[in-house]
């Protein structure tokens, strides 16, 4: 049976504790922020570890543990791990979050809830502080909650989320008020966090939805018009996928389940659905053609889901520097 993912996930810290700083580093460097992120916690959670389960661990890799001692946990050790493979200002926040609480403790559980549940949380927060929770949130989740708010509380989050170039630790404090538990006694000298800013309301805004995103942009190019065009230029949509080249695009169709595929050019453009029927064989390309004609209507949301769920693979596949993807959201759905 297969492991479950947090299994998994701690099979891997107690692997990397067991090899020492400096080979740990060298794997750490090669894995996605999350992942680090992931075995960070994972690697803090443990206090000692057993003889017989760094046995169990390496024997599931076929291999054989020389030492019979139990591997101590030591934070100083994390630290330097850390460092090592991120280097000082990567390393620094996440250190903060992982082994000091920093801003974990609170947001960690508004992950967990659903978007509706988390709005009504926050909603009567001062802008600022929700400004402030919501680029703690993945993407998309912080998106769905931005279009719960109202229009005028929506325009004031996303304005002050674009213009936000980082998070003191005051402001962590001030946020320890209005969520229980959120910064758990971070120490007054943890660095600033290099969150928020114009790619962040950016991100966000990728999952707002169009007519919100619209009023949103709108909102900010009565305030400051060359921030709104920041904010666009770093957008990326379902359409800029007529911007990656078609290398990026065999790269992608590779990930995408056809049922997702189907969906979601149910709402692209005529010249987004031929570059993507080009970088097919012709076999695939006449499949889903008839795939495409033959599916009935589909709400706009499941379309805007699915694709959603495609530009997450295709920004997963840029960071892994498979692909590369091009900004711009002047492009509009058709």
């Amino acid at each position: 049976m297969a492991a479950s993912p947090d299994e998994g996930i701690e099979k891997s810290a107690i692997l990397l504790l067991s090899l020492g700083e400096d080979e740990a580093a060298s794997i750490l460097k090669n894995l996605a922020p999350k992942e680090v992120q992931k075995i960070g916690h994972a690697m803090a959670a443990l206090k000692q570890v057993p003889r017989s389960r760094i046995e169990a661990v390496l024997d599931d890799l076929h291999t054989g543990t020389l030492e019979g001692t139990p591997v101590s946990v030591d934070e100083n050790a994390i630290r330097s791990m850390l460092t090592k493979a991120l280097g000082d200002d990567k390393a620094a926040n996440l250190i903060s979050r992982i082994l000091q609480g920093g801003d974990t403790a609170g947001i960690e559980s508004l992950k967990w809830m659903d978007a509706a549940t988390v709005a009504d949380l926050i909603r009567n927060e001062h802008p600022q502080i929700i400004a402030t929770i919501l680029v703690h949130l993945e993407f998309d989740h912080a998106g769905e909650i931005l279009k719960l708010f109202t229009e005028r509380l929506r325009n004031d989050v996303l304005l002050r989320i674009a213009t936000l170039d980082g998070v003191q630790p005051a402001a962590l404090r001030e946020l320890n008020e209005a969520l229980t538990r959120l910064l758990s006694g971070a120490a007054s000298n943890v660095k600033k966090a290099a969150i928020g800013g114009i790619r962040h309301a950016a991100e966000i805004l990728n999952f707002v939805g169009q007519q919100a995103e619209t009023a949103i942009v709108d909102n900010v190019r009565e305030y400051d018009p060359e921030l709104a065009q920041k904010i666009l230029d770093e957008m990326f949509v379902f359409e800029n996928l007529l911007d990656i080249d078609d290398r990026g695009i065999q790269m992608l169709l590779r990930e995408v389940q056809s049922d997702s595929l189907i969906v979601a050019l149910k709402g692209a453009s005529p010249e987004l659905r031929e570059k993507i029927f080009k970088n097919m064989s012709q076999r695939a390309a006449e499949m889903l053609r008839e795939d495409l004609e033959s599916k009935g209507p589909v709400r706009l949301s499941e379309v805007e889901g699915e694709q959603k769920e495609i530009l997450k693979i295709a920004r997963r596949l840029a960071d892994e520097g498979q692909l590369v993807l091009a900004g711009g959201a002047e492009d509009q759905f058709v």
